[in-house]
């Protein structure tokens, strides 16, 4: 990448953080190191009690950071996002860590995909709970062909999976305007709402290689919070669904794709009344509900296994518009070749 491609967009980084004293410096220090130079990064620190303050206090001007009342995750980040300058919003959690290189490549393929596509997310690295190494994109799982490209169906595959988007997304400033935040009635997934609203707003540009190092096991972690809540996790999977299958439904989307968000919110629904059984006081009502929730486990494994499920449908993209216009008519195949034809006659 050139200096003067990664000068031509601010990129405003958000940060939300509580009681992350010992591991937000390296945090912050780990987004300085990014090659996008025309960063600026803003810390919402969401009523941390521990030393947070301090270690925020001897980045000077480095960084913008504002202190408030504990809110929770959503609260903190639509803070973030109304102090941010930038004309591309990216999130980080407070604990993980990015490659030096995720900005610049968002920003170049977001520049090379056009400004009808409100999104570029990379792959994220992890370790799953038995210790093995694996991706979000592994876990979801999508397997793009190309190393980058564009994700035609985005709202399909959201609709029956989560996968990670916060650290791990870069966004277009007028669609999160757009879309008005993130939700904050959710203590839990308000990333997977934003992510599904996000879905239906265009194409995502998409990088296979992961770019994010996501850290499960540090403290406070919401997502190990959320397993420690299964019946509020479980009402707000309702609520955000129900509210996902209203907002699609006033914009008059696909009958397919709505027919598939009834159905994944009605299994939602199960699910929560499965849960709130288990937890019940009555031995009887936990056994039934421990039963029911593993018939819908085995119903989500089979449903993978089907040629229904939905698949990650993608495209490349080329900055020839005669490939365009070949892979909108005659598919990805011919216009990846015409592609590697522009990049000879470049190269001659």
């Amino acid at each position: 990448m050139t200096n003067t491609c990664r000068q031509q967009q601010l990129v405003s980084v958000i940060i939300p953080t509580y009681n992350r004293a010992g591991i937000i410096g390296e945090t912050i220090e780990n987004i300085f190191q990014q090659t996008y130079l025309n960063i600026e990064v803003i810390v919402v620190d969401d009523g941390s009690t521990d030393d947070t303050a301090s270690v925020l206090r001897s980045f000077g001007s480095r960084i913008r950071w504002i202190a408030r009342e504990n809110a929770g995750p959503a609260a903190a980040r639509n803070r973030g996002l109304a102090m941010a300058k930038g004309e591309i919003i990216a999130f980080q959690d407070s604990d993980d860590a990015w490659h030096p290189t995720k900005i610049e490549r968002q920003v170049s393929l977001l520049e090379r995909a056009g400004s009808s596509v409100p999104c570029c997310l990379c792959n994220v690295a992890f370790h799953s709970e038995n210790g093995r190494g694996m991706t979000s994109f592994d876990n979801a799982p999508i397997t793009p062909p190309y190393e980058e490209g564009l994700w035609m169906n985005v709202a399909e595959v959201l609709t029956t999976r989560f996968i990670l988007f916060n650290q791990a997304s870069a966004i277009r400033r007028s669609v999160v305007e757009k879309l008005g935040g993130f939700d904050e009635r959710l203590k839990y997934l308000e990333d997977y709402e934003f992510s599904l609203r996000l879905a239906v707003e265009g194409p995502w540009a998409f990088i296979r290689t992961p770019l994010v190092n996501y850290r499960q096991d540090s403290v406070n972690s919401l997502a190990r919070k959320a397993l420690d809540e299964p019946i509020l996790t479980s009402e707000c999977d309702v609520i955000l669904r129900n509210g996902i299958l209203q907002r699609f439904s006033e914009r008059g989307g696909d009958p397919k794709l709505r027919t598939l968000m009834e159905s994944y919110l009605k299994r939602a629904q199960r699910v929560l009344r499965h849960t709130k059984m288990k937890k019940s006081s009555s031995r009887g009502a936990q056994f039934l509900g421990n039963c029911y929730l593993q018939v819908e486990r085995f119903r989500s494994a089979i449903d993978r296994r089907l040629s229904s499920y939905p698949q990650m449908k993608v495209r490349p993209i080329t900055d020839s518009p005669a490939a365009e216009i070949l892979a909108s008519k005659f598919g990805e195949r011919t216009a990846l070749a015409l592609r590697h034809l522009d990049d000879a006659e470049r190269e001659a």
